[in-house]
Formats: C-alpha cells, sequence, structure tokens
C-alpha cells in the first residue's frame, strides 16, 4: 500500500481559545497525529485535548512571559517561523492569521528541493500590518506608540508580502477575505468556510420563543457591543441579554439600561437554551466571518447583523435575518423597530446554517487539497 502525505500543520500560536482554535481541532480531526508547528505553546490555557497533539514549538517558547503577553514580541514572529523548515513534508497546510504562512517549505522562491506544497487557510491578511487603523482602535495604541511603531510595520509588511508570494494555494474563510487577499499580495484564493458545530447548536419546538435578544461576544471594542447597548436604551419595552466579558464590560455596564442583562460567561448547554430561545441574534461587528451568528441560525433563530465581513456569505436578509447599515445606533435602531421574529422559519434558520457545518467543511477542504497534490 502507497503511504499517505506527509502532512505538518502550521498555526500561529497556541495560548487562547477563539474562532482560529476551531479550525485548528477541524484539522487535527483530518490529521491524526501530524505534527502541529506554532510559535510557542501554554498547555494551562487550552483545553486538555491539546496535551495529546505533537505540538513543537520554535525558539519563542523560551522567552519571559510570552505566554501571557505574545503581542509585545509581535516583532519575532516572523523569524521564529522563517527559521520552521518544513521541507521534508509533501503537504504544509497553514491556519494563518499572523505570520505562520512565513514558513519555509521549499517553494516558490529558486530553493532546491525537497519541497513541501503550501496551503495557506486564510483567515485575514495579517491585521496589525494591513488592517492598522482598525488594530490599533482596538488596542488603544497610544500617539507616541504609534510614531515609533511606523518602522517597525513598513519592514514587517514587506516580510508578510513576500512570505504570502511562497505560499502555492490560499484558501479564504469568506468573500471579504478573499477580496483581502488579492487586494494586499496580489494572490488568487478559494473560499471555504470555517465549520460550525450545527451538531450542537440545534432547533427545539418544545423550547418556546423567550422575550429577549441575544449577544454572545467577548466584550471589546471592534466587536460594536455598544451600539447594541445603546440602541436599546432607546427599546425600553424590549430587553437584550449579553454573554461574554472583556475589558469593555464596565464601559458597557454603564452605557446600559435597566433592560440589559450581562450574564458573564456560561457553560455550552446554557448558550444552546439562550440561543434557542432569542427572538434574534444580534451581531453589530464587522468579523472577517463570524462563527455566533451560524450557531444562533443553527438553533433556528434569525439573525441581525451589520451588512459587512462574514455577515453577507452567511445572513440571507429576509429569509434568516436582516442585515442593517451604516454601523450605527440608527442603523440598528432602524432594523429593530420594525423586527418581526414570526418571519422567519426556523427551518430555513436551519437550513443555512447547514451549509457551513463541519462535514461540509472537512469535504470541501479534502476535495481540494486532492486536486492541488493530484
Amino acid at each position: 500500500m502507497t503511504p499517505g502525505p506527509r502532512v505538518a500543520l502550521v498555526h500561529d500560536w497556541l495560548n487562547q481559545v477563539g474562532g482560529a482554535e476551531n479550525v485548528l481541532e477541524e484539522l487535527v480531526r483530518l490529521f491524526p497525529g501530524a505534527p502541529i508547528y506554532t510559535s510557542m505553546y501554554a498547555p494551562e490555557r487550552m483545553p486538555p485535548a491539546y496535551r495529546e497533539w505533537p505540538i513543537r514549538t520554535s525558539f519563542m517558547q523560551r522567552l519571559p512571559g510570552v505566554t501571557r503577553h505574545h503581542q509585545a514580541y509581535l516583532p519575532l514572529y516572523p523569524l521564529a517561523f522563517a527559521r520552521t523548515d518544513l521541507r521534508g513534508y509533501d503537504l504544509v497546510l497553514s491556519n494563518k492569521s499572523g505570520f505562520c504562512h512565513g514558513v519555509r517549505t521549499g517553494g516558490q522562491g529558486g530553493e532546491s528541493s525537497p519541497r513541501a506544497t503550501h496551503v495557506c487557510y486564510c483567515l485575514t491578511p495579517t491585521r496589525f500590518l494591513w488592517l492598522y487603523d482598525q488594530y490599533r482602535e482596538r488596542e488603544r495604541i497610544g500617539p507616541g506608540t504609534n510614531a515609533l511603531l511606523q518602522p517597525l510595520l513598513a519592514l514587517l509588511r514587506r516580510w508578510d508580502w513576500a512570505a504570502a508570494q511562497r505560499v502555492d494555494h490560499f484558501v479564504a474563510i469568506s468573500r471579504e477575505v478573499q477580496r483581502r487577499i488579492q487586494a494586499i499580495y496580489g494572490r488568487e484564493s478559494v473560499v471555504i468556510h470555517p465549520p460550525v458545530d450545527t451538531e450542537r447548536f440545534t432547533p427545539d419546538p418544545s423550547q418556546p420563543v423567550g422575550e429577549y435578544y441575544l449577544i454572545v461576544s467577548r466584550l471589546i471594542p471592534y466587536k460594536r457591543i455598544d451600539l447594541a447597548v445603546q440602541a436599546f436604551r432607546h427599546l425600553p419595552q424590549e430587553r437584550l441579554v449579553i454573554v461574554g466579558s472583556g475589558r469593555d464590560e464596565p464601559a458597557l455596564r454603564a452605557q446600559a439600561g435597566p433592560n440589559v442583562t450581562f450574564l458573564g460567561r456560561q457553560p455550552w448547554d446554557e448558550l444552546v437554551r439562550l440561543m434557542r430561545g432569542c427572538k434574534a441574534f444580534l451581531f453589530p461587528g464587522l468579523e472577517d466571518f463570524g462563527i455566533a451568528p451560524v450557531e444562533a441560525m443553527s438553533a433556528g433563530r434569525p439573525v441581525i447583523a451589520f451588512a459587512g465581513g462574514g455577515a453577507l456569505d452567511t445572513v440571507l436578509p429576509g429569509v434568516t435575518g436582516e442585515l442593517f447599515q451604516p454601523q450605527s445606533v440608527e442603523g440598528l435602531l432602524a432594523v429593530l423597530e420594525g423586527f418581526d421574529p414570526r418571519a422567519y422559519d426556523p427551518a430555513a434558520c436551519r437550513a443555512q446554517a447547514e451549509k457551513f457545518s463541519r462535514a461540509r467543511f472537512q469535504r470541501e477542504l479534502m476535495d481540494f487539497l486532492a486536486q492541488v497534490m493530484a
């Protein structure tokens, strides 16, 4: 029997759990036993299952405080991945939002064989570099630090662009990210949406719809939860429930009226119950994809989302929810004031969500990899 291809997975860092890690977990299921190359790893901050994986870190693992203050070491990530030589593999699959696409694979650029085929699953071109104004606002970078960063940003952008030219094939998570890959890197890509756990989030016809709207999110600036909190000050007859935590929570609580409830983090079972019972799920931020709105549709509930980013791929206006613009309190209010949750068929919401299932992700990605490896 002919042995299968030797596969290596690459991930930017492993010290927090989010959408990127959801994708990585699916890649590990597809390629069990494949080594995972990353800059650094904090096992105590990651799910216990990760400790069974063959995770291989860079020299950055030895840097003081790197797993808790990884952003302070941003200039070193290109060097860490440039030193990661993966030319002994047949297929390298990088799961990129930062710099991990810069690993050495012997691809374009004249390096001698052996070489690996490098497929980059691009969550986004590096935000810190190419969407810096958004990043600066999100991280509240002051004028002095901003001025000092400019020469470094110019240098890192040149490195990042050159690394992107050595990737053999790009896969984008949404049409918005596909557009960015073309505009920033000048590269073509195919769209394969991230996996959503539609088996966990299911409708329950026996659970009645409650009298509340729902947000599930980290409470940080770019999520724009402030728009919803302020909108509900104009809707005293409606209720908003917010699940999640983050550094914006004190400011959001100060803005909120008595009809807004903050629940903090909740276990999975309670999240599913809240999703099933909401009048609609609110998604006021601009996201590259956005898994939570699809989870809500998977539970049979409509979504009200800002008309941008990944929501343009997932929400069907008039069928599974509504899109609002501009990204303002007035834009959101214009939809909320006339919103009727009974106008959206739970079965249609569920059917739309199933287009983004884990099974669909596995099938589309494996079909694409088979084509490029043929």
